[in-house]
């Protein structure tokens, strides 16, 4: 882990951020922000001057739609949609032939949720039941008519992620094998080639769903799942997939006179960027880049610590990140900042104190997933007083600790005074992992959209 300490404009950053959570925050044990009038639509958001637009990207999960019941409609009736200027969908996978697929494999893809599945008219955007013969259904269809619903809205595919990342590397190894990759997912995501199922899919059926693509290659070079492979020459590789990526969407968008976006999610760790990406050449391809802005620490580690600080000493942070890109020559507008809307948590915390930085038994019992619980599972707990909210106000992060259980999360004020952080150092804007961990009316994003400045 590389040792990095607050020095210079980094600590203007953190005194501008440490007085707008004074100014938010009714005391040091205070639980949410005030409630932000609405903001207008992406569509209608114009900059200052010459300055461009801050990127508002969120990500809607496949899965979501099932346990968590977290429809794409739901963007919609919270006033997140309004917010966004690109929704990543997560995710779309790559088989073992190196080539993006959308076939029915149990963990492994889910044409159901992506087009198959019909919704009633009381959970569809546009108010119109799905039927038995239209060839678009699901969630595809869904994003569709957000899209329609939000003219300013830009959905990406995300490929990959932590466990469908498998089998990035053996794409990436060859020419031959980049170009297939590349030429199967612009077939089926951008062009809308679905796999033919009765009535659902066939050749265009998806074709305006998705305006890019956004690579989730956990991770390039260095270990990530349990089973995904990397290799040393996966930072050139890396290089040469992208470069191939830009070429072929360009090539498609000069043919539709329009441009296809091109992004990714990237580490924050130094020996991660330092193993996949040569950040100078990449970042001349890629329209911007998701910093990872959390998962500093997890529930699996013996001692409670942050997730997601925007500032720390002698550890990982969100500032730390930002200056890891940039000193590799990332330009700052095409940095988007990642924030987590979940918490990592332990119990049988033991110490005593607030808490942070004690030795714990495990990760803490949650809905989901032991030791991961949504922002929307956290807040009636502290409503409820079961927990004390505590702030650490230079570091820019947030912890409830009740004695014996701690989580670790970004609130309302925290995530506002993020999007603050964000525009002052000129970023390219903020990302959000993951929109489904929201509240009903947007909680989260609505304070981020306060942080950015709406315009």
């Amino acid at each position: 882990m590389r040792r990095r300490l607050l020095k210079g404009s980094a600590l203007v950053a953190a005194a501008c951020v440490t007085s707008l959570l004074a100014t938010l925050a009714p005391s040091a044990s205070a639980s949410a922000a005030p409630a932000a009038p609405d903001a207008p639509p992406a569509a209608q958001q114009a900059g200052h001057g010459d300055r461009p637009a801050l990127r508002r990207v969120g990500y809607f999960t496949q899965w979501g739609v099932y346990g968590r019941d977290y429809q794409v409609q739901d963007l919609d009736t919270s006033g997140t949609a309004a917010r966004l200027t690109h929704l990543n969908y997560a995710f779309g996978n790559i088989d073992k032939s190196g080539k993006c697929f959308l076939t029915p494999v149990p963990g492994e893809s889910d044409p159901w949720a992506d087009y198959q599945r019909p919704l009633d008219a009381a959970n569809s955007v546009d108010g119109t039941a799905d039927t038995d013969t239209q060839a678009l259904a699901g969630n595809f269809n869904q994003i569709k008519e957000l899209k329609a619903k939000h003219r300013g809205l830009k959905a990406m595919i995300s490929l990959g992620g932590w466990s469908w990342s498998t089998h990035f590397s053996d794409a990436a190894l060859t020419p031959a094998s980049r170009k297939a990759l590349v030429t199967s997912c612009i077939d089926l995501y951008i062009k809308g080639n679905l796999p033919k199922d009765g009535a659902r899919g066939g050749d265009g059926a998806a074709e305006g769903v998705f305006d890019g693509i956004d690579l989730d290659w956990e991770w390039p070079g260095s270990e990530g799942d349990a089973d995904t492979v990397y290799r040393p020459e996966d930072k050139q590789n890396f290089t040469a997939l992208v470069r191939e990526f830009r070429s072929q969407l360009d090539a498609l968008g000069k043919q539709r006179r329009t441009h296809y976006e091109l992004s990714a999610f990237v580490p924050t760790a130094d020996t991660k960027i330092d193993a996949g990406f040569e950040v100078r050449k990449i970042m001349k391809d890629f329209d911007f880049v998701n910093l990872q802005g959390y998962d500093f620490h997890v529930s699996g580690e013996k001692k409670t610590a942050q997730q997601s600080a925007l500032f720390a000493r002698n550890d990982f942070s969100v500032h730390g990140t930002v200056q890891s890109w940039l000193k590799r020559g990332a330009p700052a507008r095409k940095l988007v900042v990642g924030m987590p809307f979940y918490g990592q948590g332990w119990t049988g915390v033991t110490g005593g104190g607030d808490g942070l930085g004690q030795p714990a038994a495990g990760p803490a019992p949650a809905t989901w997933a032991a030791g991961y619980a949504d922002y929307k599972e956290l807040k009636p707990l502290v409503q409820a007083g079961k927990f004390k909210v505590h702030r650490d106000l230079l570091g820019g992060h947030a912890w409830l600790f009740d004695g014996t259980t701690l989580w670790t999360y970004d609130d309302p004020l925290v995530l506002a005074a993020k999007g603050a952080y964000v525009r002052a150092r000129g970023l390219g804007g903020v990302m959000a992992w993951s929109l489904d961990a929201d509240t009903a009316d947007g909680e989260l994003y609505r304070a981020l959209d306060r942080g950015l400045g709406r315009r």
